[in-house]
């Protein structure tokens, strides 16, 4: 399963997952969408491709292909290049759309987001290791700075990228 950053407002202006099933049924063959918005298609190399907006506002994808010896046959067959190459076009086409940013857009803020997770584990990591060494930290300061890491490590541990402020907050307070 795959989370992209979608543009703020483009899931309401599309019209949810009633949207994005729309959008995907231009893109992949035999879409089938469930009460819920969740749509399930398929084309080319790409033998199930299902997706859906997220509440947390991203678009999960869950994609799989075509692997070994059946890519192999796939590839070896009339015009399988040529559709090889046009379900890849498509895919990337869609996720254009789906999320309103280009590939290098989605590659930014996919590492913006990683970003954030490494840099709230190492204050984690930090906050441990100066309650360990500090022999002048209050008993008060060390249950607030456990109750701190504990949201913070629920937070990375849902996928959901801690914010700078959070993570200032616990390097402020040791």
């Amino acid at each position: 399963m795959e989370r992209f950053a979608v543009k703020r407002g483009l899931e309401k202006k599309m019209g949810g997952n009633a949207g994005l099933s729309k959008l995907a049924a231009q893109y992949f063959d035999d879409l089938q969408v469930d009460a819920e918005g969740l749509f399930t298609g398929k084309y080319g190399i790409l033998t199930r491709i299902s997706g859906e907006f997220g509440s947390d506002g991203k678009l999960a994808l869950d994609v799989e292909q075509l692997k070994g010896a059946d890519l192999t046959t796939f590839l070896a067959s009339d015009g399988g290049r040529e559709e090889a190459m046009e379900s890849r076009k498509r895919y990337s086409a869609f996720l254009d759309e789906a999320t309103g940013y280009t590939p290098k857009q989605r590659g930014d803020k996919a590492k913006e987001e990683a970003k954030k997770f490494s840099k709230a584990r190492s204050a984690i990591k930090m906050a441990h290791k100066s309650m360990e060494m500090s022999k002048s930290i209050t008993q008060e300061t060390t249950d607030q700075a456990h109750a701190m890491i504990a949201e913070l490590q629920s937070m990375i541990d849902a996928g959901t990228p801690p914010s700078e402020g959070k993570v200032k907050k616990l390097n402020d307070l040791l």
